[in-house]
């Protein structure tokens, strides 16, 4: 993939504001590849992601003309997409849980402080970002929703509450559960990979 300047990535986005087709090919092509691994977050599957990503361009061109150049391009496309995204998972109507004193946020905090086994931080490590990625997608669609929004995109629990139309206490309580839920399959997929132990009930 050829590599442009600054100067030369805003004239393409200024061909773009002008309807050209070529420019916008062009834009779709540097930019597929990062905004493909974002949608493949959301996505528990390729399929969907590649819905999420051909959709979020066309809301992307359609709105280009507003981007004014102040700030990253890059940046100003993410928000598009994610924002696409979140306007999909709001229509299919996943099933977020309500918070409830039984589970919240201790309970992650807990379950660090008794594990026993090999820390989070030797299996982050070993494993790379595809084997990550894998398991984020494994979560239920409302678990990876949050978890991406709050740890990903770094959006506050008020935020996504007003993001998905749920409680900020649905969200936290989404986010503990995504957090436990993570932590066993990624020590599931460690252990299946590294050594003898499995981690079965996720």
């Amino acid at each position: 993939m050829k590599s442009y300047t600054p100067e030369q990535l805003d004239e393409i986005i200024r061909r773009c504001q002008k309807g050209d087709r070529t420019s916008q090919q062009l834009i779709y092509e540097l930019f597929y590849g990062k905004m493909f691994g974002v949608c493949l977050r959301y996505a528990g599957q390729r399929e969907t992601a590649k819905d999420y990503l051909h959709d979020g361009f066309i809301k992307a061109f359609l709105k280009i003309k507003k981007f004014d150049f102040k700030g990253s391009f890059e940046g100003w496309l993410r928000r598009i997409i994610v924002n696409n995204i979140i306007d999909q998972i709001r229509k299919d109507r996943y099933n977020f849980v309500e918070i409830d004193h039984t589970y919240d946020s201790r309970v992650w905090e807990k379950e660090e402080e008794e594990t026993d086994e090999i820390s989070d931080i030797v299996i982050l490590k070993k494993l790379n970002v595809n084997e990550i990625l894998e398991q984020i997608q494994l979560l239920s669609p409302a678990y990876r929703t949050v978890f991406n929004l709050y740890i990903v995109e770094g959006m506050s629990h008020k935020d996504i509450a007003e993001a998905l139309n749920i409680s900020e206490g649905s969200s936290k309580s989404n986010l503990a559960r995504a957090k436990a839920n993570m932590q066993k399959l990624l020590k599931r997929y460690y252990y299946n990979k590294y050594g003898n132990k499995e981690y079965k009930n996720v």
